[in-house]
């Protein structure tokens, strides 16, 4: 496992958390010192970027607010640019506990997936979040259990690992707009392996989430509609999985 997390880049997406984020740096450092660790400032207006370099991260300043997809996808390409073989990703209000990394980049070795999606709700320890996320997450991961023809738990999680493929094709194809269960749709399409592991999260440690109860059932059904429009694509064949490996040598 050690040699796989020299192999590895942490990529936190990061707007305005920097209540959580030096804190939940340290600890990343405390346990993993050699991880490499790329902080996407999302055109933050507090102290995001300041903390993250002064708690020892690389720093990718965004000039504007892009969102999710955006801020992703130039992590992305910072890895693919850099020569890493794995990406975990993590958010930066502290609600992926780092402990947990070892069971992503393991499940990505032992599965050979191309995407190992971290799952609240594959065991007892079953995240508590508010009615309407919950009911959200669960209509969610039937509509896109349906769409890839595999079980899916958590379509929101955000704690990731993935391999060079899965990175290259998402650099690139990055959907803008609450891009995690729309990126596995869109990745099981083109012939890459999506699995999930159980993972324990927690509260979030600071900062307040972007994604508010009110506004819970509206982005379960915004994200709805772009996987019924997603299917509707045709499958653009210069990404197939087996197309980027073959083309690109990843």
């Amino acid at each position: 496992m050690t040699a796989w997390l020299n192999d590895s880049l942490l990529l936190i997406p990061a707007y305005n958390e920097e209540a959580a984020l030096g804190s939940l740096l340290d600890e990343v450092r405390g346990l993993f010192p050699a991880l490499a660790v790329a902080v996407v400032d999302d055109g933050s207006e507090d102290r995001t970027p300041e903390i993250a370099r002064a708690h020892g991260a690389v720093v990718l300043g965004l000039p504007c607010n892009l969102g999710v997809g955006g801020t992703m996808q130039a992590g992305f390409e910072y890895a693919i640019t850099r020569g890493y073989r794995q990406v975990i990703r993590c958010d930066g209000d502290g609600q992926h506990p780092p402990a947990e990394i070892p069971k992503l980049l393991a499940a990505l070795q032992s599965s050979g997936a191309d995407l190992v999606v971290g799952s609240r709700f594959l065991d007892e320890r079953a995240y508590a979040g508010t009615i309407l996320r919950h009911a959200g997450i669960r209509g969610l991961a039937a509509l896109l259990s349906a769409a890839c023809r595999q079980r899916i738990t958590d379509p929101t999680s955000g704690f990731q690992a993935l391999n060079r493929l899965a990175a290259f094709f998402l650099a690139r194809n990055c959907p803008a707009d609450y891009p995690e269960p729309e990126s596995i749709a869109l990745l099981t399409r083109q012939g890459y392996r999506v699995c999930e592991t159980a993972v324990a999260f927690r509260a979030r440690q600071g900062g307040q989430s972007s994604i508010g109860n009110r506004m819970a059932l509206y982005y379960a059904l915004k994200v709805a509609l772009a996987l019924v429009l997603d299917r509707a694509r045709a499958v653009d064949p210069r990404f197939h999985r087996e197309r980027v490996k073959g083309d690109w040598g990843l």
